[in-house]
């Protein structure tokens, strides 16, 4: 093309190319669709589809009592070895006392407790010893456990195949969630309020008077039977593996017991689970999920492969979610619901329509305007316009973004912001217009002198919607990221395509000064 390097010319041609391409899936996306290619489109929020809103709470406070339980068998085990009674054990929120038969040896017990306990502090007063969990390691724990809550979650819901979702931390410890798209957010629920602690214990079938007595000895916890809580079992208090050491989990079928989950544990977990069946053959072992026995089977041969099966009369669902919890791991802390909402996707679709309508709007009275105060070239600017809306909806769905009615507003503003860098140009161009006789050195001339004043106005606005996606949350990042790429948009479609159209324009047309 004359008097336009043919680089812009190409770069041109291709960027707004590819962006037609691009924008396609979001632009015909179809349902269910097993194409690869239309599963690069803009997924749509959760007000503009549907979905749940979840907010979570973790219970850090049982965590502080698991530690408490800990802090109190270690002190009984301690006790037990110096032959010395323990008559009574009152445990509060961060502190625990125990008081004793007498005092004589309360100081060698603070003494060897300490060498294992250092984050504690210890005081003696007569024959009671008081532990305090010190300030620092209970802001420890509680940090680690929203951390490590937070990373599970996601790999839950990640594991359901939910898409998109927003997972974020909201205050000290609770938890955001945002399921766009979600029609059973019941199972949703069920799978995040399930702790899913999962440990192997051998039980001890010999001891029936504790069990009869309904009183655990010391090292032996009693354990409900999930599918009937009358019956009891009397199991070591020490687990001899932990879920912690599973490193896969999945649904399968079972031809006697039905459905099940089979499972693999890593080397460690392997050899742990080896030497406990090994040693215990013809006896059985528990497994507990969340404080309750789902199945207690005979140990009949050593299991000394890594792998096992779990079967306790599961449905299909129930075998193919405990495996995914399995997988994703047990929450250090059990999560309760704080407040639940539902978007419906009626009102999703009314966002939507609204969406549309003020776009079609704005777009059609910018485009008036221009033409009416521009002529042919308003009409150039409107197909820029156009090019850019094709840019942002190809960059929206190719980095798989979530458009929520924040984002629409941003891409509604770059309309606007888009036009005042066409302006800017043309008024320009009308400036030099009048102090040459050349059309095409006007142009030239008009582009050149206002690319200072378009960069400018817009490194400011990126500058302003970058603060506003590093400080903000949700819905405000969604308006920047739209936002962001409408300005990078905009200075392309400016500064390039119209720049591009109105060359095209005055070779094909032969025309020889602009009417402005």
């Amino acid at each position: 093309m004359k008097n336009y390097p043919l680089w812009k010319a190409t770069l041109v041609i291709l960027v707004i190319s590819l962006a037609i391409i691009f924008s396609l899936p979001s632009l015909l996306y179809k349902e269910n669709s097993n194409n690869w290619f239309f599963d690069n489109k803009i997924n749509l929020g959760l007000d503009l589809q549907g979905g749940s809103y979840l907010l979570l709470e973790v219970q850090t406070e049982v965590l502080m009592q698991e530690e408490l339980n800990n802090i109190s068998d270690s002190i009984q085990l301690i006790a037990r070895g110096l032959q010395t009674n323990i008559i009574n054990i009152i445990s509060e929120e961060d502190e625990i006392q125990l008081r004793f038969s007498n005092n004589d040896k309360l100081e060698e017990i603070r003494e060897k407790f300490k060498n294992n306990y250092r984050n504690v502090n210890v005081t003696i007063n007569n024959n009671t010893m008081k532990i305090v969990i010190n300030e620092i390691f209970k802001k420890n724990i509680k940090e680690s456990a929203i951390k490590q809550s937070l990373e599970i979650v996601r790999k839950r819901i990640d594991e359901s195949g939910t898409k998109e979702p927003l997972i974020q931390r909201s205050g000290k410890k609770r938890i955001l969630l945002q399921l766009p798209g979600i029609k059973d957010p019941e199972r949703i629920k069920e799978l995040l309020g399930t702790t899913a602690k999962l440990t192997f214990h051998m039980i001890d079938d010999d001891d029936t008077i504790s069990l009869k007595a309904n009183r655990a000895p010391f090292g032996k916890i009693i354990v409900a039977d999930f599918y009937n809580p009358e019956i009891k079992y009397l199991v070591e208090k020490k687990s001899r593996v932990g879920g912690e050491n599973l490193v896969d989990a999945k649904a399968s079928f079972d031809p006697q017991e039905g459905h099940a989950v089979s499972f693999r544990f890593d080397t460690t977990g392997a050899q742990k689970f080896g030497k406990a069946t090994s040693e215990n053959v013809g006896k059985r072992f528990a497994v507990i999920l969340d404080g309750v026995v789902i199945t207690a089977p005979v140990i009949n041969t050593a299991i000394t492969g890594g792998s096992g099966i779990i079967t306790g009369n599961f449905t299909s669902q129930e075998a193919a979610d405990l495996s995914v919890l399995l997988r994703a791991g047990a929450l250090p802390a059990p999560l309760s619901i704080i407040e639940e909402r539902s978007v419906g996707p009626g009102l999703g679709a009314d966002s939507i329509a609204s969406g549309k309508i003020a776009a079609i709007i704005g777009m059609i009275c910018v485009c008036i305007f221009m033409i009416l105060i521009y002529g042919v070239f308003g009409l150039l600017a409107n197909l820029s316009l156009l090019a850019n809306l094709f840019i942002i909806v190809s960059l929206l769905g190719t980095i798989g973004a979530t458009l929520t009615l924040p984002g629409i507003a941003g891409i509604v503003l770059t309309i606007g912001i888009a036009v005042d860098a066409n302006v800017l140009v043309f008024e320009r161009i009308k400036e030099e217009a009048n102090k040459t006789t050349s059309a095409l050195e006007a142009v030239k001339n008009g582009f050149d002198k206002a690319l200072s004043t378009i960069l400018d106005a817009n490194i400011t606005t990126l500058i302003a919607a970058l603060l506003l996606f590093v400080f903000g949350s949700g819905p405000i990042k969604g308006f920047s990221i739209t936002l962001s790429l409408g300005v990078l948009a905009s200075m392309f479609t400016a500064i390039m395509f119209t720049n591009f159209l109105i060359y095209l324009w005055f070779n094909f047309s032969n025309k020889k000064e602009i009417n402005l």
